[in-house]
């Protein structure tokens, strides 16, 4: 069996209100148009997740939602908090008890770009793939029946996209 990743960094937030923690910061007006168009990218490669792994933050759940108005028979975020500017090992334990062939991840960085970095045998030629930048998106697939035997290096980036190239 091949399990699929489609890994996605939050698309990009607002600074516009200092009052605002961290946690709170929704989407700009490019963020939103941003995981609008990276719906439409899933959409368009027929990847539909089967589960999604939603850090708890207003800008991720933000971004999923408009990922998902895009996506038929998108399923209901599991919200996580301990997705929330999670390191790469935090990200990884949170994968393994995922039980779907097909998840998605909507996370924040550096720990996107470096689980990304550290699940794939070798990086995307995107010269964008080590940065990450808002709303990038990796696919990546492992030869593995289950999430909890995938490990670091065992993936193979199939596909990364940033929204610039799509709006």
């Amino acid at each position: 069996m091949t399990l699929t990743l489609i890994l996605t960094r939050h698309a990009k937030s607002s600074w516009g209100d200092a009052n605002l923690e961290d946690h709170a910061r929704p989407l700009n007006k490019r963020g939103r148009a941003s995981a609008k168009a990276i719906g439409r990218w899933i959409a368009d490669h027929g990847i539909t997740p089967q589960e999604v792994l939603c850090s708890d933050a207003t800008r991720t759940r933000e971004t999923w939602a408009l990922v998902a108005d895009k996506l038929i028979g998108a399923p209901t975020a599991q919200m996580k908090a301990a997705l929330y500017l999670s390191d790469p090992e935090t990200m990884l334990a949170q994968l393994k008890a995922a039980t779907e062939p097909r998840v998605m991840m909507v996370a924040h960085n550096p720990g996107s770009a470096y689980m990304a970095r550290r699940l794939a045998q070798e990086p995307h030629p995107h010269p964008k793939f080590h940065h990450y930048p808002t709303a990038a998106t990796s696919v990546i697939t492992f030869p593995a029946d289950r999430w909890s035997e995938v490990c670091w290096g065992s993936g193979t980036v199939t596909d990364f996209v940033v929204p610039r190239e799509l709006i």
